[in-house]
């Protein structure tokens, strides 16, 4: 693994963190996700620093930066664009939506219909939009951030299940330590600290970096860690749903991309539960009495990594 891959990333962590302030986990987690060319959802409550993050990601990277402000009225053509006819050239353009960009913002992504939530399904799997019959690519890299606020519910539409399934990580930023919390005041008496974060890298750098997060080496023994960490999950009493193969997959290219990080060229086990709570949990669907007993998900992935043996040894294995 080249070390300017890891300096890459380090850098892009730090640059974030000059606009989220006592979070470092949380924004390495969501550089790691767009390392991986993944998706990201952040559930949490308003004033946090979502869209903060959001934009701070877009501005060290240097890519271009749209948010969508989803409502009950949007469209799914508000999303993908449309084609317009022009009457000077008598034929149909496209006006594209704001899906053509690197970074995308979907805030508040469960206030939309199911259908407007579904034109996003096609963007984050295959890349692309299909207009009128004709698909167009989309930038790369493609890195969807969607939020959602998860203490007001009313006039709501919760994801489905294979939308949530195609996040490669949850997170959830939380309130800022009091002393955190003093910090962000002084520094944004006068203005914003987004103002002061620089492009660190180009676009094309992250996808070199995106294909070379797959070049970490993983051993059989941790490839049977993870998959016996998966199917716990499916056995867990307190699950309805386990995680799925896609989870599986996610959760080694999640670990790779930590390992990176780590400055080291293979995986281990603890980078393995490193990333673990934040790639699977948001894939578990829960007993109705779990949830009763309000038992999270978190907790039963927790469990599930106190439960399932770890490989020694892998080191000296590689």
């Amino acid at each position: 693994m080249p070390e300017p891959t890891a300096e890459l990333l380090r850098r892009v962590v730090d640059e974030v963190e000059k606009a989220i302030v006592g979070k470092r986990q949380v924004v390495e987690l969501a550089a790691l996700t767009l390392l991986c060319d993944g998706h990201l959802l952040i559930e949490d409550i308003p004033g946090v620093g979502k869209t903060t993050l959001a934009k701070a990601l877009a501005r060290s990277i240097g890519g271009k930066f749209r948010r969508i402000q989803f409502t009950p009225d949007l469209l799914p053509a508000d999303v993908t664009g449309t084609n317009v006819f022009n009457p000077k050239t008598l034929g149909f353009e496209l006006h594209p939506g704001p899906v053509f960009a690197n970074v995308v913002l979907a805030d508040e992504i469960n206030r939309a219909t199911p259908k407007t939530q579904s034109s996003l399904l096609e963007c984050m799997e295959e890349r692309q939009v299909t207009i009128d019959g004709v698909s167009h690519p989309l930038p790369r890299p493609y890195f969807v951030i969607a939020t959602q606020n998860n203490v007001e519910m009313l006039g709501t539409y919760p994801l489905p299940e294979a939308q949530m399934d195609r996040f490669f990580m949850r997170l959830s930023l939380g309130y800022p330590s009091q002393q955190d919390e003093v910090f962000i005041l002084d520094r944004q008496q006068q203005e914003h600290p987004l103002q002061h974060v620089q492009q660190v890298t180009e676009p094309d750098q992250i996808v070199d970096a995106q294909q070379a997060v797959r070049t970490v080496f993983v051993h059989e023994a941790v490839r049977q860690y993870i998959v016996s960490l998966v199917n716990a999950t499916r056995r867990h009493p307190h699950v309805q749903l386990g995680a799925s193969p896609r989870g599986s997959l996610n959760l080694m290219h999640a670990a790779q991309a930590y390992a990176m990080l780590q400055g080291r060229d293979y995986v281990l086990p603890d980078d393995v539960k490193a990333v673990a709570v934040a790639v699977l949990s948001h894939r578990l669907i829960l007993k109705p009495e779990a949830r009763v007993r309000r038992v999270s998900a978190e907790q039963v992935v927790s469990e599930v990594l106190q439960q399932v043996a770890v490989p020694l040894g892998v080191r000296a294995q590689k």
